[in-house]
């Protein structure tokens, strides 16, 4: 009588003169079906590679993070040219900016949820078509209503669709060891599409103009999308794999029930009733108010107004993109071994002593003190997302990685509202001064927030259906 082991083809024992594998009965591949055998390995039929499917899969999102990141480059840059071709005002330009990354928060958990139903693929290709016609259709407006439906909805939307849930989505898929280094990995791709793009956005600002690089970012999102479609694959067991680093015991996930708004409301619903979430909220708001609302929209704008020219200003926010990859991979290093509420507390601490000083640092040309301060800021950008994902991960089990993308949610709101006002306060004050102050004391308030936030004890259930 034949046996099944149950083992990779290279694992088996010594060839028997059986029938060939073909002719055995195939197991059921992902089903997860009450009717068949317990699995421990997972549906599993070929050697393994030297290097487990999910690492491809972590360098696909990654690329695919870089090309829609490539309109987080140019709100910034924009500005000014918008204002004087059009003559709309800062706090205008602003706004539409504002609704951006409003939306590009709030469209994250329900993207979260919708990926659990439909696939990481569709609505990354989708995500990113949405970004290349926002982007693209930029050059044939010529009202405040037609950049505040191009940049705000259609990027809004697009970019929301591939927010960092996106990232804790494919993490938690595809990965059970490494999830922190994985996640600062991931989380660098928008800080590698800044450093890429927003150097190549000011200078074609500065040269043909910025109606020519509307479109290229509308290329670079577009060229990602055959990428998407050709290697990403939804679930390791797709591809015949359990996760990276699961164990033999290892049991897949039953698949999400239909509803995803449903899904994501509700998983917002259970958060709300944790303090934790509150706290995870608030701080993250913080975070959003101190880098894409202020520092990403109006950095450049603010250096330009002290006499240096766009695309210095633009070259130090790239830079800043630069030690934002080593400063967040770095995090999700520190995630994996530190407690992840102290580290939020370091990072929100130092954020907003750093705010306090660069009134200080402007000038006409870049002195070593304002290189110091993109340096240190650019290596705390974003570190305070593997924690928060962790943390996430940690008190809401299961639905991770859609709480998370309602505490992104607050981040954007967090930088909806600050990208705004500090347009208005340039054009109420005639300077950025005070956002600059206000920002770093927020950034103490957070700080002190993280380490109000409690241990979940290990023996509680996590997991919410």
């Amino acid at each position: 009588m034949t046996r099944t082991t149950g083992l990779p083809a290279h694992e088996e024992p010594a060839p028997r003169r059986e029938p060939a594998p073909a002719a055995r009965e195939p197991e059921p591949r992902g089903s997860g079906s009450p009717d068949s055998e317990p699995r421990e390995s997972g549906p599993r039929d070929r050697p393994r590679p030297r290097v487990h499917r999910a690492w491809w899969v972590a360098a696909v999102s990654f690329v695919a993070l870089v090309g829609a990141a490539a309109f987080r480059a140019t709100p910034g840059v924009f500005i000014d040219p918008l204002h004087d071709e059009f003559g709309w005002s800062h706090s205008t330009i602003s706004a539409a900016v504002s609704v951006n990354v409003l939306l590009y928060g709030l469209t994250s958990p329900f993207s979260a949820a919708l990926m659990e139903r439909y696939g990481i693929r569709r609505i990354v290709s989708c995500a990113l078509l949405l970004i290349a016609a926002g982007s693209g259709l930029t050059v044939f407006m010529d009202a405040t209503w037609q950049l505040i439906l191009c940049w705000g909805f259609l990027v809004g939307l697009g970019s929301g669709s591939m927010a960092l849930a996106f990232a804790a989505t494919v993490t938690n898929r595809w990965f059970i060891q490494r999830r922190g280094l994985v996640t600062g990995i991931l989380t660098a791709g928008s800080a590698a599409g800044q450093l890429i793009f927003l150097p190549l956005v000011a200078l074609l600002v500065e040269g043909p103009g910025w109606r020519t690089a509307s479109l290229a970012v509308a290329v670079a999102a577009l060229a990602v999308v055959p990428l998407v479609l050709f290697v990403l694959r939804d679930r390791p067991e797709d591809a015949g794999l359990r996760p990276y680093g699961a164990g033999p015991g290892y049991v897949t996930p039953p698949p999400a029930p239909p509803g995803a708004a449903k899904r994501a409301l509700r998983a917002l619903l259970d958060a709300s009733r944790s303090k934790v979430f509150w706290l995870l909220a608030g701080t993250f708001a913080v975070c959003g108010a101190s880098t894409n609302g202020l520092i990403g929209t109006h950095f450049v704008p603010a250096a330009h107004d002290h006499g240096m020219p766009v695309p210095a200003a633009a070259s130090l926010l790239a830079v800043i993109g630069l030690f934002d990859l080593v400063g967040t991979v770095a995090s999700g290093w520190f995630t994996d071994r530190f407690d992840a509420r102290r580290l939020l507390a370091v990072y929100y601490a130092l954020r907003g002593v750093s705010l306090l000083f660069l009134p200080l640092l402007f000038a006409e040309t870049v002195q070593p003190t304002m290189l110091f301060f993109i340096v240190f800021y650019g290596l705390d950008w974003v570190a305070t997302v593997p924690p928060t994902i962790a943390l996430c991960r940690e008190h809401f089990g299961e639905n991770g990685a859609i709480v998370f993308g309602w505490v992104l949610a607050s981040h954007q709101l967090g930088a909806s509202v600050v990208a705004f006002l500090t347009g208005v306060v340039r054009d109420t004050f005639g300077s950025y001064d005070v956002a600059w102050v206000a920002s770093g004391a927020l950034c103490a308030t957070a700080a002190l927030m993280a380490l109000v936030i409690r241990r979940r004890p290990e023996t509680e259930v996590v997991v919410r259906t």
